[in-house]
């Protein structure tokens, strides 16, 4: 693996080309900084087993104003804590177990929901990790998360551990997935889906009804915003993924590999399929069925999973340490598989 490269090989010409743009407002959760320090008031607590020098960087990446700008109108710091917690601590997961294999990784998975169901109401004492898991379904109890809101948010979380899994397959021997494979991975991994779910806790969004937030028309647009999320997030991370083994699920390397071209062509034929979902989104939006004296809810609904989109966009580009050179944070589990 090349782990030195200067600047210049790392952003590669990309910086020039044409970004994802979205036509909803920006804004940010009132609480974010008390967010900010608790978090990294438990990076220091429960992420021990990682060295200093992954633990600062996380720091750095402020990763609980994903969900600040995700969901900027939830009413309480109390409602924004279990969404901060899925954010920052699912994406550290996801760094740390970067390279464990995919038995690993479902064992993994396996006991994250037990601690998500309630299944084990046993309070972990080792991995942070772990703990992390627990507390966020303790803080879900205490906002006091219709139960019907809290099944329907830790069961798309279980489809982002599967998929977790799943990719580990790719990054461990190094090969691009067909593109068919990625986009049915890229969904879950993306991590989106929950945050689609938690929209609903935002407002009086709650009040709607099972029939109307499980219609598929609003499923089709959870996907939608899942792709959107998942390819801008392959485009922001694509100069680091260029420069790294083993970083084969982004949808750039893929469509190069799927068309034979060249990266800056790959790179726009991302851009397009992304820019297609939007346009998609935006005319479901338009052309909503009849939800009858949900119809305005509904419409509000669907604009605000459109700025939690753009927010989590907004983190991509406010953030300059993540995804910069020598700004990400290499696994340091160690495998026992093969």
């Amino acid at each position: 693996m090349k782990t030195s490269i200067s600047n210049e090989e790392f952003y590669a010409g990309l910086q020039q080309l044409p970004k994802p743009k979205y036509p909803f407002p920006d804004s940010m959760h009132p609480d974010f900084q008390q967010q900010r320090e608790e978090y990294y008031d438990w990076i220091d607590r429960e992420y021990i087993f990682h060295s200093k020098e992954a633990r600062e960087k996380h720091k750095k990446h402020n990763l609980t104003d994903i969900a600040s700008r995700g969901c900027p109108s939830l009413k309480t710091f109390a409602e924004l804590r279990p969404l901060a917690s899925y954010a920052a601590n699912g994406a550290m997961m996801d760094d740390y177990w970067d390279t464990c294999t995919h038995s690993e990784m479902m064992e993994i998975s396996k006991r994250i929901m037990l601690l998500l169901t309630g299944e084990d109401t046993n309070e972990p004492t080792d991995n942070g990790i772990f703990h992390q898991f627990w507390v966020l379904r303790q803080d879900c109890l205490t906002c006091e998360m219709p139960e019907r809101l809290y099944k329907k948010f830790i069961k798309s979380l279980n489809e982002v551990l599967i998929g977790y899994a799943d990719e580990r397959v790719y990054y461990r021997t190094n090969t691009i997935p067909p593109l068919a494979v990625y986009l049915l991975i890229r969904e879950a991994t993306s991590g989106a889906q929950p945050f689609c779910k938690y929209v609903a806790m935002q407002k009086e969004y709650r009040q709607l009804p099972d029939d109307v937030l499980e219609h598929s028309h609003i499923q089709r647009l959870h996907t939608l915003c899942a792709m959107m999320i998942g390819i801008h997030n392959d485009i922001i991370s694509l100069p680091k993924e260029l420069h790294r083994e083993g970083d084969t699920m982004n949808l750039v390397k893929v469509l190069q590999q799927e068309h034979k071209t060249s990266i800056n062509e790959a790179y726009m034929m991302a851009l397009e399929l992304h820019d297609n979902y939007l346009k998609e989104f935006l005319l479901l939006q338009e052309n909503l069925p009849s939800f009858d004296k949900w119809q305005n809810m509904v419409y509000d609904y669907v604009q605000d999973l459109g700025i939690m989109v753009a927010g989590v966009y907004a983190w991509h580009t406010n953030d300059t340490t993540r995804y910069v050179n020598g700004g990400y944070v290499d696994a340091e589990f160690i495998t026992q598989g093969e």
